[in-house]
């Protein structure tokens, strides 16, 4: 397995996560707390592009010289893993680094760019990161920490039925450094029995996308619905009640068109849908309010989490 890290972590802010689900921030942050990870947030640190660039409005060029910025200051604040909250983020993060690596002319032109603009300081010198080595998703800093979760469980969340989805941008993008398998992806598994809990592991359509397709969501809905469709269907054939996941886009796409997709369907959809980081949090005792951010969610975590129940010490 690659080296991963519990220090130096610059924990790269998504742009999804603080307008749409804070609690997955506010819970990444209590849970790294609780496991001793050594991270800090820039608050110069600005957006990856990924919305934009995988709905053509960004080209590579841009995107790659929002990145050089953005490990430029990792790099100067003595941070230089970047740990993302966002799978959208981890997978353009990690492109940006490699070609920076390996495509001189990119990085010729773009250091150019910012010489002509006064931005000197920010020029990117080849292999000033390296893309296994310094670009993480949250998941794979907690999955290294995992033996050390059961210490900090409070609740017990075992009488659940619980179904993971991992998300194409991190299972289905740079396979070299994906842990836990890509064709039956099982990181979030193996976490989720760190906190006393079973998931249901495989089930159909586990490996399928969420179905958002970033502009296919709002220029083809029929088509990004029905992919959607076709999750929710196999989790209620299970009858999952949590649904946990990595991405915010992913999570937008269950959590904020459940109820479109019930009416869509015909099938009442009950399933509630928590970030993988909010899951331990929960587990760990963060509170429902200010570390999971349930007032954000827009089918309510309480519909299935009626009362926690403590584990007997």
């Amino acid at each position: 397995m690659k080296q991963v890290p519990d220090k130096d972590i610059l924990l790269f802010r998504s742009c999804l996560v603080s307008v749409e689900y804070p609690g997955v921030e506010a819970s990444t942050k209590f849970v790294f707390d609780k496991l001793g990870i050594d991270y800090a947030i820039s608050e110069k640190q600005t957006c990856c592009t990924g919305l934009g660039h995988y709905s053509d409005v960004f080209n590579q060029i841009d995107t790659s010289a929002i990145g050089a910025r953005n490990f430029r200051i990792a790099k100067d604040m003595g941070r230089p893993n970047l740990v993302m909250m966002c799978a959208t983020c981890y997978a353009i993060n990690k492109k940006s680094v490699k070609l920076l690596n390996k495509k001189d002319d990119l990085r010729n032109h773009i250091n150019k760019l910012f010489e002509d603009n006064g931005l000197s300081h920010l020029k990117y010198e080849k292999d000033d990161l390296k893309p296994t080595e310094n670009i993480f998703h949250v998941v794979d800093i907690i999955y290294n920490k995992k033996d050390e979760i059961k210490k900090h469980i409070k609740y017990d969340l075992s009488d659940y039925t619980i179904a993971t989805h991992h998300g194409c941008h991190y299972c289905k993008v740079h396979y070299e450094d994906t842990i836990g398998g890509v064709r039956d992806p099982n990181i979030m598994d193996e976490i989720i029995e760190e906190c006393g809990c079973k998931t249901i592991g495989w089930y159909d359509h586990k490996r399928a996308t969420c179905g958002t397709g970033f502009r296919q969501r709002y220029s083809n809905p029929d088509l990004s619905f029905t992919a959607t469709a076709d999750k929710m269907n196999a989790i209620a054939d299970e009858e999952v009640d949590i649904l946990v996941h990595l991405c915010p886009n992913c999570h937008i796409q269950f959590d904020r068109y459940q109820h479109l997709i019930s009416q869509r369907e015909g099938r009442n959809f009950k399933a509630i849908h928590l970030n993988i980081a909010q899951f331990i949090a929960l587990a760990m005792g963060g509170d429902f309010d200010k570390v999971i951010g349930v007032k954000a969610h827009t089918v309510p975590i309480d519909s299935v989490i009626k009362e926690l129940k403590e584990i007997e010490k």
